[in-house]
């Protein structure tokens, strides 16, 4: 079988299918240092997904995961790192919060315990998590799915699902982030609207300290913008004022596969052979990955 996308989900897919004993092989059209994945700020939320009520299961199931992926920290990239939701409440959430662990209500919003991803660590440790069950991983781009060599074939596609399909829902929600030096912040710290184009986050990370963001509605643009950069320090030093003094180490910008809902099914192909689709993540990716990937896997191989 192949999965197309070598990003989060794909590759969380493909390990998931190849530690099931199936035979696998990732066909990505860039590596996975190269994707939007790599970008993320790795913050396990979910955020700018829907429908809420599978993605609240989804985002649960991935969060076991991660708490034990966190044992290895070194090895998996993977941390459980306090902070706070700033104006976050927990009535405005839907019922899946109320499993996650010490998430509590405090002064100025939500604090709990989350999973940290350092997303290009990760994305290497999954890949070779993959080879080591089995799977290969090729670089490789697909124009067409029902060309695609394999009695099933799981489409893993993100935003290249817009094209690839064709699916016209799939649209980019672009994102913009800095990276800093860290001046010692050891907490996370977010405060965003989900519905505007400009919040606010800090996120540590071993490589430096993320700073963010945008979240701009069909934006293609991969180039980082100045002004839109000074802007994110400006409102991140706004919260932590040493932020104003940290040295920039990079700018990043990814863009969001973003959908009104994940698509998360099973369709024939032509000639009768499985497609299954898993994709159209918005800005959670990361949160719903193992979740998504189990059932994924299930609609691959349905129990007889």
């Amino acid at each position: 079988m192949i999965v197309v996308g070598g990003g989060i989900i794909g590759l969380t897919t493909a390990v998931v299918l190849a530690e099931a004993g199936r035979r696998v092989r990732v066909w990505a059209r860039e590596p996975a240092e190269r994707t939007t994945s790599a970008v993320a700020g790795g913050l396990w939320w979910p955020y700018r997904i829907e429908p809420e009520p599978l993605v609240g299961a989804w985002a649960l199931e991935s969060l076991a995961v991660y708490e034990e992926l966190a044992q290895r920290p070194q090895e998996t990239g993977v941390r459980l790192v306090d902070g706070v939701h700033r104006g976050a409440r927990l009535d405005e959430l839907g019922a899946w919060a109320a499993r996650v662990p010490a998430l509590r209500a405090v002064a100025d919003g939500l604090a709990a315990r989350l999973p940290v991803i350092d997303m290009p660590a990760h994305l290497a440790w999954l890949r070779d998590r993959l080879v080591k069950a089995g799977g290969e991983v090729e670089v490789r781009e697909v124009t067409d799915l029902a060309a695609v060599p394999a009695a099933v074939v799981v489409n893993c596609a993100g935003l290249g699902a817009r094209s690839l399909v064709p699916d016209p829902a799939v649209r980019p929600v672009r994102g913009q982030l800095v990276v800093v030096e860290n001046p010692g912040i050891t907490t996370w710290l977010t405060c965003v609207d989900h519905s505007a184009a400009a919040s606010t986050y800090v996120i540590p990370q071993p490589y430096g300290l993320i700073l963010g963001g945008t979240a701009e509605e069909d934006d293609w643009s991969l180039e980082p913008d100045p002004a839109t950069a000074a802007a994110i320090v400006g409102r991140c030093a706004a919260v932590r004022p040493e932020i104003a003094a940290a040295r920039v180490l990079d700018h990043r910008v990814g863009l969001r596969p973003a959908r009104d809902a994940v698509r998360l099914e099973r369709r024939p192909l032509p000639d009768g052979r499985a497609l299954v689709h898993n994709y159209g993540h918005g800005g959670a990716g990361v949160t719903v990955a193992w979740g998504c990937a189990r059932q994924a896997a299930g609609l691959a191989f349905p129990a007889a």
